[in-house]
């Protein structure tokens, strides 16, 4: 690709190509809130802050929205906010004890619940940051960078998880927090920076990527919603040529941590991915794109099966691993709902026993047994369960608004950003989206919004 990527009628090349500003400018001016969250990321992750900095970086986000006279809510806007209104008003739920739970109190559950609550406003407080942001401002080509640097940070988190997986340590934030709150698994997932999670469902210890992240499956989810932006930042917009050769190389590294994850999600979505930009190209007749991007996708299989990652791929098919976990966790929501069908119970249940077990907990003899999370195997099943039928609508109605809304938008930004919220559809069925790969989704909306709206005032000025 090129910057003018195609003569008319084709994909248009993504405008907005306003210097970088000095250093100073980026950390200070407008829209710095948004470079000191995604560029200090891994700081922040070794900090031991991780999911944390988005509430943190928020609060001054939403003073800035405060501080302005008038706030613009982009199209399609109004059914997230719905969506958020139902999240609270699910929260009178928490009493509700579904067939099958664990009894627990309202109070012990009003924790979860107001976490998931945060992490969904500080997502409507970081987009519409970024919507009110000018071209002047903050340029869309700033962002796309930002995004671009988000995919580099996730593969070399992916290459550390690979070849140091046993990495860890006690992050600063860890350090200061009493003993006995260090201790709680979830608040290790926050808190304790390590380069992955280890496992042994194939019957050795496994690394599998987690770095920056937290999880594997987190970092499966943002790698695949970032990985496009690469192109985007390397290919429409005018740039040296070491600078390309640089990407091609990063997306050709990044087959080792998406291979050693074993994350059969990412792979899916990778494929869901390469489809709808083929499409979406096919429909504006560039079908010489098409080709470059089928003879990439050739020649990484060929790299895979020629490799000893091949043998990792095969491994992975044949370990289901959680299959059977999942499968019982999804099917105990989904029978729960019929208890509290229209706001759902406002946040996860634990049951008694699994699939595998009455057992309250593991064993040495049964590792998988004890209850399961219902609402926790999946961005679907948690909306579903926690906020029920009415949640569910309101939440995938707005991506399918927004697929709607800019179906016609064939620059880079909108094929790439429509690939990212298809991906939000997808992927909702076994990856959970809060915190870290819904901000970043929302970010992409925002940068989708302000493509078109920025296109129509440039050209007016004309």
């Amino acid at each position: 690709m090129t910057t003018d990527l195609a003569p008319r009628p084709g994909m248009r090349p993504v405008p907005g190509g306003a210097p970088a500003g000095s250093a100073a400018t980026l950390l200070t001016g407008p829209g710095s809130l948004l470079t000191w969250l995604i560029v200090f990321y891994p700081v922040w992750w070794a900090l031991g802050l991780g999911a944390l900095i988005f509430p943190i970086v928020a609060i001054p986000m939403a003073v800035s929205l405060w501080r302005r006279r008038h706030v613009e809510v982009p199209p399609g806007f109004a059914v997230w906010l719905v969506f958020c209104l139902l999240v609270l008003l699910s929260l009178s739920a928490l009493d509700v004890d579904p067939a099958g739970t664990v009894a627990e109190g309202w109070w012990g559950r009003l924790p979860g619940a107001l976490y998931r609550a945060t992490g969904y406003g500080c997502v409507t407080v970081i987009a519409l940051y970024a919507v009110n942001l000018s071209e002047r401002e903050f340029p869309r080509r700033r962002m796309v960078n930002l995004l671009c640097w988000l995919a580099v940070v996730t593969v070399a988190g992916g290459l550390l998880g690979t070849f140091a997986g046993h990495l860890e340590f006690t992050s600063p934030v860890e350090a200061l927090l009493p003993p006995k709150v260090a201790r709680d698994g979830f608040v290790q997932s926050l808190v304790h920076p390590q380069a992955a999670q280890v496992m042994d469902f194939l019957g050795y210890e496994t690394p599998r990527p987690a770095a920056p992240w937290g999880y594997t499956n987190t970092w499966g989810n943002v790698l695949a919603v970032c990985v496009g932006w690469v192109v985007v930042a390397a290919f429409c917009f005018p740039v040296r040529w070491r600078w390309r050769i640089a990407a091609v190389a990063l997306l050709a590294v990044a087959i080792v941590p998406v291979i050693q994850s074993m994350n059969r999600g990412l792979w899916f979505n990778l494929a869901v991915g390469a489809v709808v930009v083929a499409i979406r190209l096919a429909v504006i007749g560039q079908l010489w794109t098409i080709g470059v991007l089928a003879l990439a996708g050739v020649l990484a299989v060929g790299v895979i099966v020629t490799t000893p990652l091949g043998e990792v791929v095969r491994a992975r098919l044949d370990n289901g691993h959680s299959d059977d976990g999942r499968g019982f966790a999804t099917a105990e929501a989904v029978e729960a709902v019929g208890e509290s069908p229209v706001l759902g119970f406002g946040s996860t249940r634990k049951t008694i026993g699994s699939g595998e077990s009455i057992a309250v907990g593991p064993t040495p003899e049964c590792p998988r047994c004890g209850g399961r999370t219902l609402g926790g195997n999946g961005q679907l099943w948690q909306v579903l369960f926690a906020h029920g039928i009415a949640g569910t609508v309101a939440y995938l109605g707005f991506f399918a608004t927004v697929l709607w809304r800019f179906r016609r938008d064939h620059t880079a930004v909108g094929i790439v950003g429509s690939v990212v919220m298809v991906l939000s559809l997808t992927s909702m069925f076994y990856y959970n989206a809060l915190v870290a790969p819904l901000v970043i989704t929302m970010l992409v909306y925002a940068l989708m919004w302000r493509n078109v709206r920025d296109r129509a005032m440039e050209g007016k000025a004309r």
